[in-house]
């Protein structure tokens, strides 16, 4: 009796049914994403025509909010590790895009390449800070990494107060921005040059991130994910493969935090609270942990729902104290709410409950098959 015996997949590798390069739909994963990517710079070109200067840079901040709730995405979707910490790492970026810009306008070496450099100094601080936190969380599991990661976004925004000589302290730096290239005309809107930098940044991200999470990387996330000890003796390494993920969302966050600075033209400690740290995890919650489309919806909250506090706070009779005070903590009660409401009626997220329907089409399509 002759019997057949499946491969065993090799050592540091998760088995998969699909060549590299390619997923179960079938058709090369990078050109799909490159296609994606595309049309979503043309749409954002387009609709950046048609949006008035607010609502233009509110959407400039979306794209700024979805390189950090995409790679928290990576980190606690993926990899299965929480971070209260990443408003921290968001800051790193900020400050570092400010020294770097203050430093070019210093030495009188300003051109539109020198935005792109500093950002990408950012990127580079942050991952460094990351692989130190990642280091250190790859030892810690539970309510220790929480701690850990929360201790970091206390801490990072109160260095700069204590050395205000190099900070500022609460005033924080100035980020000097070239205006848009002359090519486009002396009344190009700078809201809509301020999107199409953001866009273009958080579009790459985007990809390189889509890419990553279809690849063997993110495979052998989710494998650690799921179970340690399985994937353990599957032969990966688990300490290495959660510090790489630490490392890959703390880039993303640290440029996020840098096209911050960029929009609000300042790098300061109020913007990067802890409780933007709070709001970041319920965002991507809320959103949908399972992938990158409910980083989307995530960074559309973050933006969304505190002009919609400040809008009913308006509509609202009440004496100035109580209005700034309610204006303050409404944003936090509505993130609760809806992260309550969202467990309850789709623990998948705002993602989740959108792509039931497809699901439910392809398994009727699959079953007539």
């Amino acid at each position: 009796m002759s019997a057949t015996r499946a491969a065993a997949p090799p050592a540091g590798r998760v088995a998969s049914d699909t060549p590299t390069g390619y997923d179960e739909r079938g058709g090369s994963t990078l050109l799909r994403h490159l296609a994606l990517t595309a049309a979503a710079a043309i749409l954002l070109v387009a609709v950046s025509y048609g949006l008035e200067p607010f609502r233009t840079f509110q959407l400039a901040t979306v794209a700024a909010y979805l390189c950090a709730t995409a790679g928290l995405t990576v980190l606690t979707g993926l990899n299965g590790q929480l971070s209260l910490g990443h408003g921290a790492l968001m800051a790193t970026g900020a400050y570092t895009v400010a020294f770097c810009q203050n430093a070019f306008v210093d030495r009188s070496v300003v051109a539109g390449w020198t935005l792109a450099v500093s950002l990408l100094v950012a990127v580079l601080v942050t991952v460094a800070l990351g692989a130190v936190i990642g280091v250190a969380a790859a030892r810690l599991r539970g309510p220790y990494l929480a701690g850990v990661t929360l201790a970091v976004a206390i801490v990072v925004p109160a260095l700069t107060v204590t050395f205000d000589g190099v900070f500022n302290g609460e005033q924080g730096l100035s980020v000097p921005v070239e205006p848009p290239p002359a090519a486009l005309g002396p009344y190009f809107p700078y809201e809509q040059w301020q999107l199409w930098v953001t866009g273009a940044a958080t579009l790459l991200a985007l990809l390189l991130l889509g890419n990553l999470v279809r690849s063997r990387f993110g495979r052998t996330f989710r494998a650690v994910r799921d179970d340690e000890v399985a994937a353990r003796l599957a032969g990966i390494h688990v300490a290495r493969t959660q510090v790489l993920a630490f490392v890959v969302s703390a880039g993303a966050a640290g440029l996020g935090g840098g096209l911050l600075a960029v929009l609000a033209q300042s790098a300061s400690p109020g913007a990067f609270s802890l409780t933007l740290s709070l709001f970041l995890v319920m965002a991507v919650v809320i959103g949908g942990l399972g992938s990158l489309a409910g980083a989307v919806w995530g960074a559309v909250l973050l933006v969304a729902l505190p002009d919609l506090t400040h809008t009913l706070t308006e509509s609202l009779t009440l004496p100035p104290a109580v209005a700034q005070r309610m204006e303050g903590n409404l944003p936090l009660a509505l993130f609760g709410i809806a992260l309550v409401v969202v467990m309850i009626a789709a623990p998948g997220g705002v993602q989740g409950l959108l792509s039931r329907p497809g699901r439910l089409l392809r398994a009727r399509w699959r079953t007539r098959r």
